[in-house]
This record gives C-alpha cells, structure tokens and sequence, in this order.
C-alpha cells in the first residue's frame, strides 16, 4: 500500500470542500465586479469533514469590518480579509448556528434597510418632532 506522503499528498493541504469554496469565492469576486451580481454561498448545506470549517475560515482571514445584529438570536456578520466577501453566522436563542453563510457582496443584504423600516423611521421622527414633510416624492 502507498502511503499519502509517498504519493506527494501534504498533510498541511487543504482538504476536499476547502479549495473548491475558495475557486467559487474567487469566480463569485468576477461576477460582482463585472455584472454586479452578488453571490451567497450556503456554507450550511455543505458537507464539510472535521476541520474543514475552521481550515476556510482561517484561510479567508479577518477585515476590518463587522457587525452584531440581535433578533431573534444573534447574526454576526464580519468581512473576510477579502474585502467584498462577508462570513455571516446566524445563532437562534439557544446559541445554536442556524445558519452560515459567505456573502460576496458590496453590502450584506442583512445589513440593508428595508423600505417599509425606513418609512416606519420616518414616520416615527415626524411625530416625535412634529415637522411637515416638504418637498419628498411618493410613489
């Protein structure tokens, strides 16, 4: 029997689902930059050996954002050292992963203001100040 070392197999490779994530990641990179289409990744779904999460998200590092959002459970949401490319956890009250995700976005859709938010928001400021609207369009 050949053993891995024999056959040039590096223990320190990365293992099955990693590189491949990575490639997606890097044609996900393309899609956003040349037709501004976002992509997610649905790192849940995949069936990933002993140390295969923590080997992708040591190789895609840590950037310079993140973000906390509890409802419901926790969300964190961080960019990877690759800017564009956000590692997002969704927790349930339990503190149990409900979801993880990459992201290849400019903005997390998460971290996005939904239009009936904004307009509660809105409405919310013009009662507690009592200001007219002047000049705001509606559609």
């Amino acid at each position: 029997m050949t053993s891995s070392n024999e056959i040039g197999v590096q223990a320190k490779a990365m293992h099955g689902n990693v590189a491949p994530i990575l490639n997606e990641v890097m044609h996900a990179i393309d899609r956003l930059l040349d037709d501004g289409i976002p992509t997610t990744i649905d790192l849940a779904s995949l069936p990933f050996a002993p140390g295969e999460l923590d080997e992708l998200e040591a190789a895609l590092g840590t950037g310079e954002l993140s973000a906390r959002l509890d409802a419901l459970g926790t969300s964190r949401i961080r960019e990877t050292a690759y800017p564009g490319v956000w590692w997002i956890e969704h927790r349930n009250v339990n503190d149990e992963v409900a979801g993880r995700y990459l992201e290849v976005t400019r903005l997390p859709e998460i971290l996005s203001s939904q239009d009936a938010d904004i307009m509660a928001g809105r409405a919310r400021l013009q009662e507690q100040f009592g200001k007219a609207s002047s000049g705001r369009k509606t559609t």
